[in-house]
Parts: C-alpha cells; sequence; structure tokens
C-alpha cells in the first residue's frame, strides 16, 4: 500500500488482502472495465495502483447492484453435475452463453468438477450447487441489467419449482433439533457447498415455511 499526498493507493496484491477475492476476479473486474465502471489506476513504481477509497466505493456499489435471479432454477440434486446443456437450463440462459463463459470467464466463474474428453473438444462439468453458489455471489454479476437475457416464463417457472435446499435445511433441522441454526447450518455449507449466510437464510425460509 502506498500514500500519495495523504490517499491511499493500492496494487492488485494489496486488493486482494483487502476485500478477500482472488486475483483471477479482481483481473476479470478490470478486463470488463468498460461495462462495469471500474476505476482506472494510477502507475507508481511501474505499477497499477487504486485509490482504495474511490475503489472501495465503486466496488460496493457494483456488488449491491440490483439483481433479477427468479429465472434461476432451485431445483434438483445439488451435488449432481451438469454438462453445459443442463447448467444452462439451471440458469435460465441459452446453451452459448455457457460457451461464452467457458471461453471468457465471468468473476466468480466455477472450475469444474470434472473435464470429459471428446474427439474435437472438452466437455466441462459442474454441480447445481457451483452454479447456485456462483449466482448468489453478488460479485459474480449475474442477473444485473443486461447481465442475461431472461429465459422464456422464468418468474413463473421459479414460482412452480420449489428450492431443494429448503427441504434439505427441513431434514437437517430434524436431523439436529438441538443444534443452533448457525451449527446446522455450517454442516450444511460443508456438505453442499454455497455459504454459511446462504444456509442460515435457507434454514429461516424452512422454519418459516414449517410454520403455516
Amino acid at each position: 500500500m502506498k500514500t500519495v499526498d495523504g490517499r491511499q493507493w493500492a496494487n492488485r496484491e494489496d486488493l486482494i488482502e483487502h476485500i478477500g477475492y482472488g486475483g483471477t476476479t479482481l483481473k476479470r473486474l478490470w478486463r470488463d472495465r468498460r461495462a462495469n465502471g471500474h476505476p482506472e489506476p494510477r502507475e507508481i513504481d511501474g505499477v497499477m495502483h487504486w485509490d482504495l477509497e474511490a475503489w472501495d466505493q465503486w466496488f460496493a456499489q457494483h456488488r449491491d447492484r440490483p439483481r433479477d435471479l427468479s429465472g434461476v432454477d432451485r431445483g434438483g440434486d445439488p451435488d449432481e453435475q451438469l454438462p453445459p446443456a443442463k447448467q444452462a437450463r439451471v440458469l435460465g440462459v441459452d446453451p452459448s452463453r455457457i460457451t461464452q463463459y467457458t471461453k471468457n470467464p465471468p468473476p466468480e466463474w466455477p472450475d469444474p468438477v470434472r473435464v470429459e474428453e471428446l474427439p474435437t473438444r472438452t466437455r466441462e462439468y459442474r454441480t447445481r450447487a457451483q452454479l447456485w453458489a456462483w449466482v448468489d455471489n453478488p460479485v459474480s454479476g449475474f442477473g444485473t441489467s443486461g447481465g442475461r437475457p431472461p429465459g422464456p416464463d422464468s418468474k413463473a417457472r421459479a414460482a412452480k419449482t420449489p428450492d431443494l435446499r429448503v427441504r434439505l435445511a427441513a431434514e437437517a433441522l430434524a436431523a439436529m433439533p438441538d443444534r443452533k441454526a448457525g451449527e446446522v447450518a455450517a454442516a450444511l455449507a460443508e456438505t453442499h457447498g454455497q455459504s454459511v449466510d446462504t444456509w442460515k437464510r435457507i434454514i429461516t425460509q424452512a422454519r418459516k415455511e414449517a410454520r403455516q
């Protein structure tokens, strides 16, 4: 971290430590700067640096953009390994979008759990849990205006499709009646992926539905 005229300037390594995201994510945010408004750097000692206060303000706005996730299919086995076409169905996008993501990954796009070697190409598999965790991460940019075309009848489909994670949370609560919600959420996160905070919200929903 450098201080120039009383202001802090951070290089990419400083930003990694500052926000907790990896270098790949920061590089992709910088790569997409024309679309996302990423602040311009200042070169200090031959290295790009960013005004830390200005960067923090931009990142907070970027992370908190309104997002529409109504087209995401939350049903199905979280751990099933899906080929690209089924990944597209989970996200509610055209299959060509998955091809685009593979060639030019957006921030935090998950690595495949398995790669199948075909005669002329490779096929990457990802799990539903990976895809759900990715769309739930605001840094992904998924669901922002212009981020993806809505699928046909996406809201209607989302309303009809039960969220399997709620059932998993209900089953975990029943199996661990003496555990606190945070402990149950941590166990679910370890088993199925996604963050503990995400599972806490799902546990709250499961309890709400149980009272109805």
